[in-house]
């Protein structure tokens, strides 16, 4: 087989199924919702007015919502075979997103984590219901906690995992209000609002963010140290069923080479790898999620995304080439693709069908 063979043989599952959705700047700072197909190939790429952060993936219906950046207060319905706008969902008043959804099973019901800008930092969820390809809010939930920024069902598709970054900050601002008194913790309720656990880490100035969880339930949520940059911090944490939350056990000098910040986290469920992006250090991981032992650590400027694909990982980068990595092998088989370089949000959605 010759190079070419073997680099489309290679790409052929992850492009004859699959898109990746995600959000990109331009060059002149303007906002987009984009679909790309592995091979290069764009499928659209969609002006917003915001720029976006999460996306969430219809679970029947060929759509996706695309989330406003903290402290944005659009999201956009998209449709994802031509990238046509559906709906600007926007935020009630008092309100604004924290870049994250979810979509029940169901596809009736939404969730979004949201801050209550009249109280500052106070996590709420917001419920909305799709009624006719269009999001109506019907109710609210406490997020019990400060700041919530991903949320992400556990494998029951009943109960929610709620990131609460800890941070209080004001309407239509990043600034962090409270450093010297975060509160971040990881929360586990049910869809009507009741609390079953919270949990919080040993360093306090840890912020939660972004979340992964694998089928059996384990729980991987990475974090942004807000405190002192003479200090180190774990900065990704595991929930085994069953086990409290505790520091994922990666080396003292992969947590120094982290730069105090992770951006995105996912699970390989067959292949069981966790895989972490650090962009201001421009590295990139990948551990046995069972043993802890380092697979792959990779310089790679300014990463962004990951997520899991059939044989591995794609990871973007805000600066350089995207990459596919087959991670089969004792070493892993890293491919540039063919995507744009550059202006790649944090995070990305693989659809499980093909467009």
């Amino acid at each position: 087989m010759g190079l070419a063979q073997w680099f489309k043989s290679l790409l052929a599952p992850a492009t004859g199924s699959r898109l990746l959705l995600s959000a990109r700047d331009d060059a002149d700072g303007r906002h987009y919702a984009v679909a790309y197909r592995l091979d290069g190939k764009q499928v659209f790429a969609t002006q917003v007015a915001q720029r976006c952060h999460g996306v969430v993936e219809h679970p029947q219906q060929r759509v996706a919502l695309f989330v406003a950046r903290r402290p944005g207060t659009e999201c956009y319905l998209l449709d994802l075979r031509d990238g046509s706008l559906l709906q600007t969902l926007a935020a009630r008043p008092g309100r604004h997103f924290y870049g994250h959804a979810v979509l029940h099973a169901s596809g009736e019901w939404l969730y979004t984590t949201e801050n209550d800008t009249r109280e500052p930092g106070r996590g709420v969820i917001g419920v909305y219901r799709f009624e006719h390809q269009r999001l109506v809010q019907v109710d609210e939930l406490p997020s019990h906690g400060i700041g919530p920024h991903e949320l992400a069902w556990l494998p029951d598709g009943e109960t929610l995992v709620v990131a609460n970054g800890g941070i209080r900050t004001e309407a239509e601002s990043r600034v962090d209000m409270n450093l010297h008194a975060m509160e971040p913790s990881l929360v586990m309720m049910n869809r009507k609002g009741c609390l079953l656990s919270k949990e919080t880490l040993e360093q306090p100035m840890n912020s939660i963010r972004h979340l992964a969880i694998a089928a059996d339930g384990t729980v991987l949520a990475c974090q942004q140290f807000m405190g002192d940059a003479s200090q180190g911090a774990p900065l990704l944490a595991i929930k085994r069923p069953g086990h409290p939350l505790q520091a994922f056990a990666a080396s003292a000098q992969q947590l120094q080479r982290m730069a105090h910040y992770s951006a995105s986290v996912a699970v390989h469920d067959r292949l069981r790898l966790v895989a972490l992006t650090a962009p201001r250090a421009n590295r990139f991981f990948v551990w046995h999620l069972d043993t802890g032992a380092t697979y792959l650590e990779a310089t790679l400027p300014d990463c962004a995304a990951v997520a899991a694909v059939e044989h591995g990982f794609v990871v973007t980068s805000g600066q350089g080439r995207c990459r596919l990595l087959d991670c089969r092998h004792t070493a892993p088989v890293v491919t540039p693709l063919a995507l744009p370089a550059g202006f790649w949000d944090n995070h990305m959605h693989m659809t499980p069908f093909a467009t």
